[in-house]
């Protein structure tokens, strides 16, 4: 847009400099000239600490054609500042800046009140059905043992354990120790567990575990077929083909043909307990009548701990009583010592059997001593579930079970 230079004469004061204008100069001159000039606020004033120098801008010159602005105070001429108000108590930033701060991830309890563990079964949990939970007396002292009992059975471990299941006694529950332990370490365990049947005398661990009916319609392939193509087995799925099932117990059946089923070697025995290692954590062996057989040197060489079962007869008290003493007499000492024998009633003995003294004669020469009572789904020499065992029954198993785990060290 051109510019517009005013005429002189036309200018109401014309004695001033004239100032070279655009259109909307000339408007917010007229806008100025309209109304008063507001007064320009004080400054604020800086802090005492730093007070501040005076500039170019404290000094207002006039502006020509414009009205002078009210002249600002210089810093020299403001008042004292008072002094700042100081605090007598602290402040609450103060106060938690003291306090060390609090671990929520290791002390979780100093903000949420621990609560009781539900009671399962008995009074208490009755008193805690009923009042939909607002009395809470916690479980009862047998229900904190189970409770310990699984804990031990679930313990963590570092690196792969062996378990030996032995007598030189058939028909004294052997067998069905090692199904219902190994069942209750698969039901209490984060890993699975597995069962290897070395009974050289056609064993039926398989067939405890699985029932007969089921094991004939599987696959047959046992422990010969296994190390018959060891080599060829790199992983955890080429294993499964030659193993069997349970729930979460994983077994390796025994040889079945007589011809062959007294052919395992010691050195045969630890090359399966090396394959066996590398995918499993906790293992059992059932291994058959005796200790005198092929491949127990191999057994005995890689196990941990020892169970070693017995019978309330007394003919089967003294047979674990000398299984102990061959065991420390020929360099297994440590797995005699820390054995678990444990005496199953499995043809329910009358009352003329003294199971006291019985227990008496193999405490003190092992680890531990549990006693397993008569079931029917023990002594019937079928299926082994746990399901249709006695309480007792399966109370037993799991203190077996803990024993086991807690050997592993």
């Amino acid at each position: 847009m051109p510019a517009v230079t005013p005429n002189p004469s036309t200018q109401p004061d014309a004695g001033r400099p004239l100032t070279r204008r655009t259109s909307w100069a000339e408007a917010a001159a007229a806008a100025d000239a309209a109304k008063p000039a507001a007064p320009v606020p004080a400054r604020t004033r800086a802090p005492a600490s730093a007070p501040v120098q005076p500039s170019a801008l404290d000094t207002v010159t006039s502006i020509p054609g414009d009205r002078p602005w009210d002249a600002v105070p210089t810093p020299s001429d403001a008042p004292s500042e008072t002094p700042a108000f100081r605090r007598a108590r602290p402040t609450v930033a103060d106060t938690i800046a003291d306090r060390p701060m609090p671990d929520f991830t290791s002390s979780p309890g100093l903000f949420v009140k621990e609560q009781k563990p539900r009671p399962v079964g008995g009074v208490r949990g009755a008193i805690f059905n009923m009042t939909g939970g607002a009395w809470n007396m916690g479980p009862g002292a047998k229900q904190r043992q189970e409770e310990e009992l699984g804990r031990r059975i679930s313990r963590q471990l570092q690196g792969s354990y062996n378990t030996a299941v032995l007598s030189l006694k058939g028909g004294i529950g052997k067998t069905s120790t090692t199904v219902g332990v190994g069942l209750t370490l698969a039901e209490y365990r984060g890993d699975a567990p597995c069962a290897i049947d070395a009974n050289p005398d056609s064993g039926d661990l398989v067939e405890r575990a699985l029932g007969e009916g089921i094991y004939q319609q599987s696959s047959p392939r046992t422990i010969t077929d296994l190390l018959r193509n060891i080599d060829s087995i790199d992983s955890l799925t080429g294993l499964a083909r030659y193993m069997h099932h349970a729930g979460r117990l994983h077994l390796i059946a025994g040889e079945q043909d007589p011809e062959v089923s007294d052919s395992l070697t010691a050195e045969e025995y630890l090359r399966i307990r090396k394959l066996i290692a590398a995918y499993y954590s906790v293992a059992l062996t059932d291994c058959g009548t005796g200790v005198t057989h092929n491949a127990m040197s191999g057994i005995l060489q890689s196990a941990d701990n020892l169970v070693i079962a017995a019978g309330y007869a007394v003919s089967g008290a003294k047979r674990a009583r000398s299984t102990l003493h061959w065991l420390a007499s020929h360099g297994y000492e440590d797995l005699a010592r820390n054995a678990i024998v444990v005496i199953t009633d499995k043809d329910e003995v009358s009352s003329r059997v003294d199971k006291d003294a019985i227990k008496e004669h193999l405490s003190g020469i092992c680890r531990e001593l549990i006693a397993v009572p008569h079931d029917r789904g023990v002594a019937d020499g079928d299926l082994v579930t746990l399901d249709v065992l006695k309480p007792e029954t399966r109370r037993a198993y799991k203190e077996i079970a803990a024993a086991i785990v807690d050997g592993y060290r």
